[in-house]
């Protein structure tokens, strides 16, 4: 049980120590970059849905007639 916790402290100090963070400010504005492609790529996959079904449904109504 004293490794596991050993390896939980050793794993925090090394995140305080040795990991390099980004900057506050700079990963608030990745993070409305991310949600703003996100947003874009949900309407375009959202077109190219609509325009499929449409597409689809044009065409079985063609074979049926």
């Amino acid at each position: 049980m004293s490794a596991f916790i050993s390896y939980i402290k050793d794993s925090i100090e090394e995140l305080k120590n040795n990991v390099s963070w980004t900057p506050r400010q700079e990963l608030q504005k990745l993070v409305v970059i991310v949600m703003l492609f996100s947003v874009i790529f949900s309407i375009a996959i959202w077109g190219a849905d609509t325009v499929l079904s449409e597409v689809v449904g044009f065409y079985f109504q063609l074979i049926n007639g």
